[in-house]
């Protein structure tokens, strides 16, 4: 939020050398097609940014998020002009996330059997592994940079069909995917994104964000096999009835109705 950055930068002016700031890609207006660094950002439509609190933007279902992470970008760069590091990842991933937006897939197809697999195998998703991203970051402070960058992965051109058959081998499952239409999805009051993690369905350029900036300072990524097997193993490692309550994605219940609904619809 502007307000928390500004709090910060009254004390930390004068006593640091660089203020970094994690943003986020969501800061990019329309039209959201293969952002780079100088794309346009989110307007803010409130009334006043320093007087939002994280529970307005909570109940307002995250509509100001991409605008007052923008402004949050501008008031880091207002009070350190010239020494300001501002990182925009995309989603990120790996052991410990709690929100559970990737680890739903390696979950869902340890379990084996048929899995429901949104839209096209070719449509593009980016993601980054949050080791890679406090590594590089690291680097970049310990490097003296500033600027702005994008930060997500893979280095190449990713399909969701890719990610989930890299997942799969990586587990070593027998799963089955069944590719529904994105249409039949939005019938079927299936979401992109909370439904189906990772996948944007038609937003699809908020996963085809450009990263090349980045990659030129040593951005890299670990397999994705890696952050597979990772972040399953932590997964496995948390209390039984956490495990029964996955945060995003669908519930086995929900994935068979939905399936039996496309297969009926296909008959």
């Amino acid at each position: 939020l502007p307000a928390w950055v500004r709090d910060a930068a009254q004390i930390l002016k004068g006593n640091v050398e660089r203020y970094v700031f994690i943003s986020t890609i969501s800061v990019y207006g329309e039209p959201k097609t293969d952002p780079d660094e100088t794309a346009l950002t989110e307007k803010y439509e409130g009334t006043d940014p320093y007087k939002e609190t994280l529970e307005a933007m909570k109940s307002g279902g995250y509509k100001t998020y991409g605008p007052l992470k923008a402004l949050s970008e501008r008031e880091a760069e207002k009070w350190f002009p010239g020494k300001t590091l501002i990182i925009r990842p995309g989603l990120i991933v790996g052991p410990r996330d709690e929100t559970d937006r990737f680890t739903y897939w390696p979950v869902r197809i340890d379990r084996d059997g048929e899995v429901l697999a949104p839209g096209s195998p070719d449509d593009p998703v980016q993601f980054i592994d949050a080791r890679d991203l406090a590594e590089w970051t690291i680097r970049m402070v310990e490097n003296g940079e500033t600027g702005i960058y994008n930060a997500t992965g893979p280095a190449k051109t990713l399909g969701i069909g890719g990610m989930l058959d890299q997942i799969k081998a990586a587990l070593k499952s027998n799963a089955r995917f069944t590719w529904v239409t994105e249409d039949f999805l939005a019938q079927q009051k299936v979401q992109p994104w909370s439904d189906m993690p990772v996948w944007t369905g038609r937003e699809s350029g908020l996963a085809r964000a450009k990263i090349d900036r980045a990659m030129s300072k040593g951005l890299t990524f670990r397999p994705l096999a890696e952050t597979a097997r990772d972040t399953l193993a932590w997964f496995r490692s948390l209390p039984q009835d956490r495990q029964l309550k996955m945060r995003a994605g669908l519930t086995p219940e929900r994935e068979a109705e939905v399936l039996a609904a496309w297969h009926k619809n296909k008959a």
